[in-house]
């Protein structure tokens, strides 16, 4: 193992009086050639857009009906692509071929708002992630207890009532966590994102070929026009499911406070707007039939009594071994989505920590280790990032097993971070980009649907949190809870 002194702040502004349009191995930053594609992009996107909460859909869907339920998907798809689009052109400041570029979302907000904003976007962005962070760590958990509960009521022929704690499982992932977190940046997650996005087609496949199975077998379409009935429910948790349903389909859309990381990934020509685009589109597309599909068939085969999880709910006992497939899937593909989804975290961190401290070797410096096994490529050891990113996962391993609700925490997370990240910033942002007059029919058109979905989230986070309310009233931390 050898050392090297490699500057952090050099790592991550290498732009030292780059050739214009670049040149074989750098970009016009200065910075190594990137590679992405629209294909690589849209991985990226697939892996942090379909999460395991695509299996609470058809719970959502049972609490709106036949009517409300795919109409707000549809709403929400068309918002998310819509608005991914308008940050797309935000990447670079000014001209869209050779202009600056904005590394992170927080960039670009900082280089076309400026002020106060900026700060109160990078809260809202990293608190997001933080969140979305322990979301994924309490939905994997949760998919690994159910694969040992369902061979627990296999083998006791469902006898035994196979009580388990989560606790174990989220060290498990908590751990997968520690290790693959030592990758270094966005740029080498590329080969994750595709065995996440392969992993989160396969369970959902696997869902969505359940539910048409279900439906199949009985001969009818269960559910009703506005969804789950007054009497079974009372009007109050009525309103309320209602409202934490718009907020796990939020969540289920929340994409954009990694879109401009994805983006920095992408090569050039085409203009990295144009591509994104693209990847945005296909992606978003993609994901809509799949939610869709799984939303409606899951309502469809359960009705009323569709299950918080589609697979972890029990909703399906047979084939076990089908359903321990799917639940597999999702812990690999939650394993990749959790790396994706904290990359901006881990390199805001990293980053203001070099410029803070431009001497530590102890942040600074690198260690180049050239025996690993198997021919790898040298891989770079730094300390901080070691130290820094396991407290990280230690920390957000630890939360959840004070509060594993991660319907509860989707729907919460989902109506915070969906209006400020995927509509607000984007909105405002392509509005001083492009120079749109105010008041003008264009710049009016973006206000209402800003406005439009600011009071979607509020409602949607007050029945988050009336649903929060209400699990913590009878759970006791630490003690089996499936």
């Amino acid at each position: 193992m050898s050392g090297e002194i490699i500057s952090n702040e050099q790592r991550f502004d290498v732009s030292m009086s780059p050739a214009p349009g670049g040149s074989k191995c750098f970009d016009d930053d200065g910075r190594l050639k990137r590679t992405g594609t629209v294909w690589t992009a849209s991985a990226h996107i697939i892996t942090a857009v379909i999460g395991s909460g695509i299996l609470s859909l058809a719970w959502a869907t049972a609490q709106l009906g036949w009517i409300a339920g795919p109409t707000v998907m549809l709403m929400f798809s068309f918002v998310t692509c819509y608005t991914s689009c308008l940050l797309a052109s935000c990447y670079r400041s000014g001209d869209p071929v050779a202009g600056k570029r904005n590394y992170t979302y927080m960039e670009a907000v900082e280089a076309n708002l400026g002020g106060c904003k900026v700060k109160i976007c990078g809260a809202i962005q990293y608190m997001n992630l933080f969140g979305v962070a322990i979301g994924y760590t309490i939905a994997a958990s949760i998919s690994m207890v159910a694969v040992k509960r369902s061979n627990c009521f296999h083998d006791s022929h469902a006898k035994n009532p196979c009580k388990i704690s989560s606790t174990p499982y989220m060290l498990a992932f908590g751990g997968m966590g520690v290790l693959f977190s030592q990758i270094p940046d966005f740029n080498q997650t590329s080969w994750l994102s595709v065995v996440a996005a392969a992993m989160s087609f396969t369970y959902s496949s696997i869902g969505l070929a359940l539910g048409i199975f279900k439906v199949a077998e009985t001969g009818h379409f269960r559910g009703s026009l506005t969804g789950i009935s007054i009497g079974v429910v009372s009007e109050t948790e009525k309103v309320w499911r209602s409202l934490q349903a718009l907020g796990e389909i939020a969540f289920a859309y929340s994409c954009s406070l990694i879109l401009v990381e994805i983006q920095d990934t992408v090569k050039s020509p085409p203009s990295e707007s144009k591509t994104m685009k693209k990847a945005t589109l296909l992606s978003v597309s993609v994901t809509t039939v799949f939610y869709m599909l799984i939303g409606c068939f899951g309502y469809a085969a359960f009705g009323d009594q569709a299950p918080k999880n589609l697979l972890t709910g029990f909703g399906f006992y047979n084939p076990f071994w089908l359903v321990d497939i799917a639940n597999i899937a999702i812990v690999v593909h939650l394993v990749g989505a959790y790396q994706v989804t904290c990359q901006p975290l881990f390199a805001f961190v990293e980053k203001h920590a070099a410029r803070i401290f431009p001497g530590s070797n102890f942040i600074n410096k690198e260690y180049d280790i050239t025996a690993l096994p198997g021919g790898f490529k040298t891989y770079k050891l730094n300390l901080f990032r070691l130290v820094w990113r396991t407290i990280f996962v230690v920390i957000t391993t630890v939360i959840p097993m004070l509060m594993p609700f991660f319907d509860t925490v989707s729907g919460i997370l989902g109506a915070i971070g969906f209006w400020p990240l995927t509509v607000y910033f984007p909105v405002e942002m392509y509005i001083v980009q492009k120079k749109i007059p105010k008041w003008s029919s264009k710049w009016i058109s973006l206000q209402i649907i800003s406005v439009a979905c600011l009071i979607i989230s509020i409602a949607a986070a007050a029945g988050a949190f009336a649903g929060l309310v209400t699990n913590l009233k009878d759970y006791r931390p630490f003690q089996p809870n499936y």
